[in-house]
């Protein structure tokens, strides 16, 4: 995926980056309602961020897509040119296909901050899904979990009933997955994620955050 970002980006904007990789279900399970909300959470995730104008600078979102194949919906770009993809519903659910290709996204983003000599927070990939994958996922949550222990990136993971928890605990093995309570909550989630973004790009590089946990719009099961 080298050579494939804008040359001169970095120069106008040498700002740290965030990036955050959503990696999102758009499985034909998803039709109707519920990807009409995921499509309204991630307006107002653009919204949120951009009404920052430091996230707006730092926090670089990126957007996966899976459902009946993968698809890089959104490259990384800073919020001020991001622009929210229109998500479909349609197909099966090949997550470990996702998550394979957004990991490689978030290496050769990286690759890009370093080749610049710009300083990156260490990525998000949010990852969710209101099924179960029907791939073989087991190897890409694997090299996930190589990957969160390295210190490479940061996994978050939440699923509606419908989704197969083990496999999510399996995806994302450091931060318990969450349930989203129903798909009429897309807004506080997003907006969570918004929050903690903004939080991350207010910080110094290497800070140790404690985030807020979900309140009104999920739970941890234990």
């Amino acid at each position: 995926m080298s050579g494939i970002f804008e040359g001169n980006e970095f120069a106008d904007n040498p700002e740290p980056r965030a990036l955050c990789v959503l990696v999102l279900d758009s499985s034909g399970s998803m039709q109707g309602a519920p990807i009409a909300e995921l499509n309204a959470g991630l307006r107002r995730f653009r919204d949120d961020l951009a009404a920052n104008p430091l996230a707006a600078k730092r926090v670089e979102p990126a957007v996966v897509t899976f459902g009946g194949g993968v698809r890089v919906a959104q490259m990384p770009t800073v919020v001020e040119n991001f622009t929210p993809p229109a998500l479909q519903a349609s197909g099966n659910t090949p997550m470990g296909q996702a998550i394979q290709t957004a990991l490689a996204l978030i290496k050769a983003r990286k690759e890009e901050y370093r080749a610049n000599g710009v300083s990156y927070y260490r990525p998000w990939l949010f990852l969710f899904s209101d099924g179960e994958p029907n791939d073989e996922w087991q190897a890409a949550a694997e090299q996930l979990a190589q990957e969160e222990a390295a210190k490479g990136v940061i996994v978050f993971a939440v699923g509606v009933d419908g989704a197969n928890f083990d496999v999510l605990r399996q995806v994302a093995r450091k931060n318990t997955p969450v349930r989203l309570k129903d798909v009429g909550h897309f807004a506080e989630m997003f907006r969570w994620l918004s929050n903690s973004l903004q939080q991350v790009s207010s910080s110094r590089v290497g800070d140790q955050l404690r985030l807020e946990p979900p309140k009104d719009w999920g739970v941890i099961d234990t």
